[in-house]
């Protein structure tokens, strides 16, 4: 029995916050909170400590794309970076792709996802190929197709049934079956690049799908006579919302209208970010389009938005300089993606929670150190 007595000045639990409290860990658990003196083996006194942040919709980070990984190494390096935004989960997801080159991915991640002491895989997720066209954005047009189901159960199967989501335009041919058979086999289904109008996506709600793909991105705005996808979305209260708090895809003022509007328990951050984040301009690629990126934003040739060079951390600490508390903020990116997957053990400090935890600069929230099963994997001192 592995027992480690973690002490701390403040814990964000997420939802509520201890001060002056010791995480007693035993086996990679939580096993209890202590807010009284004990001795302890490690001491986060002056810093925040939270849980390790759950990226639930990224496309890779550090010179990785996702969707073009040939070996386990490739994947091996991103969840040792990733750790270093305070990143102790993630679902690494798929752009529209041929159907050899998505089954390849597929398999590769697989085969990494128990050989690996980084960032937890909690499984993987398809950002297409199933969207319409219209609605692309940084998509590959001639990848994209109609939803196919007997396609849909090649991937479950080549992902060991780890295909935990899909993003899809409930509209095209097919779309109402596809997410009927999703979520009949556990896989969550997320409306996005979808041209799709109120009662198309209403009717997708009610058949199954529970979140939006990057809200107002990539989809039917609102209207007040024709409201569409992204109203939808928001109206429906058991609807979980991405949003890419980076300020380039989503104006600060819609973000603040999204959260008091919907209420921030709904909000889950993600930074559909792209093989650049962290590192900087550049050119590279996301699936087979080349993209550049150039003062922090990153575009296709014909300037279209290609995902972004968002961390999570960075998103966090955004949602902080909106005027936000930082526990709520905390939150969108811990507890609320989990709950968003039906995990109830991470994205939690408390009795029963993994010990995967972020330690957050009481100044500015910046990453300090990151915890993994009670490990620590990333410190920048």
């Amino acid at each position: 029995m592995r027992i480690k007595v973690v002490r701390a000045e403040t814990v964000f639990t997420p939802s509520h916050i201890l001060y002056d409290a010791s995480l007693i860990i035993e086996n990679d658990i939580v096993k209890r909170l202590v807010t009284s003196s004990i001795n302890y083996d490690i001491d986060l006194r002056g810093y925040y400590v939270a849980p390790g942040f759950i990226d639930t919709h990224t496309h890779g980070c550090c010179d990785i794309d996702i969707t073009n990984v040939e070996d386990t190494r490739q994947i091996l390096k991103l969840t040792n970076s990733l750790p270093r935004f305070g990143v102790t989960a993630f679902i690494p997801t798929l752009v529209s792709a041929k159907h050899e080159r998505i089954l390849k991915t597929l398999s590769t991640l697989r085969e990494a996802i128990n050989n690996n002491n980084g960032a937890k895989i909690l499984g993987f997720a398809l950002e297409g190929p199933y969207i319409n066209p219209r609605r692309k954005g940084a998509q590959d047009p001639n990848a994209i197709r109609p939803p196919n189901i007997d396609e849909f159960h090649r991937y479950l199967q080549e992902s060991n049934n780890l295909l935990k989501l899909i993003h899809m335009a409930p509209e095209m041919e097919g779309g109402f079956d596809l997410i009927q058979e999703a979520v009949g086999n556990g896989v969550y289904v997320s409306i996005g690049h979808t041209d799709a109008d109120f009662n198309t996506v209403m009717k997708a709600i009610a058949l199954g799908a529970n979140r939006a793909t990057h809200l107002y991105d990539a989809m039917s705005g609102i209207h007040h006579r024709e409201a569409g996808a992204a109203f939808a979305l928001l109206y429906s209260e058991d609807v979980y919302l991405e949003l890419i708090t980076d300020f380039i895809h989503v104006r600060p003022e819609i973000i603040k209208f999204t959260i008091n509007y919907a209420g921030p328990q709904r909000i889950i951050l993600i930074t559909d970010s792209i093989a650049a984040a962290g590192l900087g301009d550049g050119e590279y690629k996301l699936g087979e389009l080349r993209v550049i990126v150039k003062n922090g934003k990153a575009t296709l040739t014909d300037g279209t938005i290609a995902g972004s060079i968002l961390t999570i951390d960075r998103a966090v600490r955004n949602i902080i300089s909106l005027g936000y508390e930082p526990r709520i903020a905390i939150s969108m990116a811990t507890q609320n993606p989990a709950k968003s997957l039906n995990i109830n053990n991470m994205g939690c400090l408390r009795p029963g929670c993994k010990a995967d935890f972020v330690v957050l600069s009481k100044d500015n929230y910046e990453v300090y150190e990151t915890y993994i099963n009670g490990n620590k994997v990333f410190s920048n001192h």
